[in-house]
């Protein structure tokens, strides 16, 4: 199966895994990110040992997109963006929801407690 096709088929495993995986943590990052005109907030999981990384990020207008970064055999970086479902996004908790929204709309990156960042 091509990375393609696991973002494509297996999106919501991955939300879960990524969920699970970030509240599994002491602390998250909420970062501000943006390009021209375009702003979001992202939380990103690395996978060091395997060249991947796998963000969720919120943009304007309730937008989440969930994406996919890796590094070919050449050490060229991709990306391949998911966005989210109305079903994907009631799988990410209140708690995370509301933090990062509130970092799009301060343009400011947080850290927050883990544990503050429920399930619903």
């Amino acid at each position: 199966m091509t990375f393609e096709e696991l973002v494509k088929n297996h999106s919501a495993e991955m939300i879960e895994k990524f969920v699970t995986a970030v509240l599994s943590e002491s602390h998250v990052d909420v970062r501000f990110d943006f390009l021209e005109q375009d702003q979001w907030a992202v939380i990103s999981i690395h996978q060091y040992e395997e060249d991947k990384e796998i963000s969720l990020r919120l943009h304007l207008n309730n937008y989440y997109d969930l994406v996919f970064g890796y590094y070919d055999d050449e050490d060229e970086f991709f990306e391949i963006t998911h966005p989210l479902t109305e079903e994907e996004k009631q799988s990410i908790p209140e708690g995370l929801k509301k933090v990062m929204q509130k970092v799009v709309s301060d343009e400011q990156g947080m850290r927050v407690r883990a544990e503050l960042l429920t399930r619903k």
